[in-house]
């Protein structure tokens, strides 16, 4: 009967010391591998604490032992896991929270076992805690970087598009649901040729990717190019996209951003049409200018008694000044400057119109009192539905006995000029613009010219043109610079005269048509 016990108690000894030994060299494995192996009693206080709990969390194994497991959790922590020690139920990769020694966050993975005897008492919890704090970050940060490209995709005022290399659509966004009119939910899973490429360009696509996925060759790609999308409901519209491909592993996804142009490609219709206008508008007003200068003197004139020239300098392409000069017999020159209130086309013509009925008056006897009554009644109704006016001086030189004849309708007077003389005079007579009334009377005056004397017919552009202080060029420089010029040919007077104004302007265009005349007498 003694040897029955000493061999039992022998047997349990045995069993006890494999035991510890098996215990001894799981808790030297855990050493090595840096996981925190901890034993707690059954209220959830360290009885055992391996030596990585100082590698963790700062703390050596005898700050460890004796104190329970909450007391190292953040206080979140301890309220949610309070009830683990007492559940007498195991856990696996239990996320926990400690605070480190020096009071960081540490994060681990923590795996425990209740020890329950055959009796079915809680002797005792065996576990091991792995750190996690760095995955933890990097997952943190994963997550966070998601969240963000996410918020980036959805708040894309393009429509994004992501593909996988069989075709079918991967994410769609929001501005493509808005665009295409399938929710994103209907569109994932679906074939993307199918939802937004016209029947007749799907075959095209299907090649396109199937080059690509065989050669590398995608000429499509990485490129910006316009399009043709359809919608939901069919119907189709203008598109600008980019597709570019990444290669995940051993298949590609393509990224497709695409943007709708159609009140891009309606303006550039728009645009083309007015192009295509202007340049129409362009070549009439071409025809214009060629026509409005072959109406003009073509040639100054230069004979033994007088010698006359003129020159216009339009303020647009075609302007509303006009001069003429013409015989309207072999003894009498009429001369004619006028001014037509703005410039460009609707000025121009009825600049033409008014040189029209001025030399329709040429085979008649009139005085240029007589030819300004009856422009004013030809023209007046015109003028009138128009809201024009015009300016006119009218001259004849005979030159048999050298008189000159002149009447006004509101022009700026000509200025008279004798040999060897710095002082102007002005030739000047009572006279209203034309077209503002009918009936109305023209003073007419005569004057006698001498060998040698100068006149300056202008139109108001040249007085009123202004420098960058805003002063006028004034017809007292005018009247300086004709007398100081005097006894250069016309021709000179005039470039004389422009070269003045120019450099006075500081300009090389202006406001208004100018227009210039010089006439003298042999």
């Amino acid at each position: 009967m003694a040897v029955e016990v000493d061999e039992n108690n022998f047997h349990c000894q045995e069993v006890e010391f494999a035991l510890r030994e098996s215990e001894e060299r799981f808790r030297q494995m855990a050493e090595m591998t840096g996981e925190w192996l901890w034993e707690q009693d059954p209220q959830g206080y360290y009885i055992y604490s391996s030596t990585a709990v100082n590698q963790i969390l700062g703390f050596s194994e005898t700050e460890v032992i004796g104190k329970h497991y909450t007391k190292f959790l953040t206080s979140q922590d301890q309220a949610e896991q309070q009830s683990y020690s007492t559940s007498r139920q195991p856990f696996y990769a239990l996320t926990n929270h400690y605070r480190h020694k020096d009071g960081h966050p540490v994060f681990t993975e923590s795996t425990g076992l209740p020890i329950i005897n055959a009796e079915g008492k809680l002797l005792k919890w065996r576990g091991v805690d792995r750190d996690i704090t760095a995955r933890k970050h990097f997952q943190d940060a994963l997550v966070e970087s998601e969240k963000r490209t996410r918020l980036i995709i959805e708040s894309s005022l393009s429509a994004i598009v992501i593909m996988d290399s069989y075709g079918l659509i991967t994410d769609w966004n929001y501005q493509a649901d808005k665009m295409f009119g399938w929710s994103r939910d209907e569109a994932i899973g679906k074939r993307l040729d199918e939802l937004i490429i016209p029947l007749r360009f799907r075959d095209a696509h299907r090649l396109g990717l199937k080059l690509f996925l065989n050669t590398g060759i995608g000429p499509q790609l990485n490129q910006l190019l316009e399009y043709v999308a359809i919608r939901r409901d069919g119907s189709e519209f203008p598109v600008e996209f980019s597709v570019a491909p990444l290669k995940l592993g051993n298949a590609y996804i393509f990224s497709g951003f695409i943007h709708e142009i159609t009140a891009r490609k309606a303006a550039e219709q728009k645009i083309l049409e007015a192009q295509v206008k202007l340049a129409i508008a362009q070549s009439e007003i071409n025809i214009a200018q060629r026509i409005q200068a072959s109406l003009s003197p073509s040639a100054p004139i230069k004979s033994g008694h007088f010698e006359i020239i003129g020159y216009c300098l339009p303020a647009d392409q075609v302007g509303g000044d006009y001069f003429d000069y013409f015989f309207r017999n072999e003894d009498c020159l009429d001369i004619v400057i006028a001014d037509v209130s703005g410039h460009s086309i609707g000025p121009a013509l009825f600049m033409v119109e008014t040189r029209s009925a001025i030399r329709s008056q040429v085979n008649r006897l009139g005085t240029p009192s007589e030819t300004l009554g009856v422009l004013n009644d030809f023209l007046f109704d015109d003028l009138d539905n128009a809201d024009y006016f015009i300016t006119l001086f009218y001259l004849q030189y005979n030159i048999t006995n050298q008189q000159l004849s002149f009447a006004n309708a509101g022009h700026p007077p000509p200025l008279l000029l004798s040999p060897f003389q710095t002082v102007c005079r002005q030739l000047d007579a009572e006279g209203m613009i034309l077209g503002v009334r009918k009936n109305v009377f023209y003073e007419q005056k005569n004057t006698t010219l001498s060998e040698g004397d100068l006149i300056l017919l202008y139109t108001d552009g040249l007085t009123e043109a202004e420098n960058p202080d805003g002063e006028f060029f004034g017809i007292e420089r005018v009247c300086e610079l004709f007398a100081h010029y005097a006894q250069h040919s016309p021709e000179k007077i005039i470039e004389a005269l422009l070269t003045h104004l120019k450099q006075f302007c500081q300009s090389e265009s202006f406001n208004d048509d100018i227009t210039l005349m010089v006439f003298k007498r042999g």
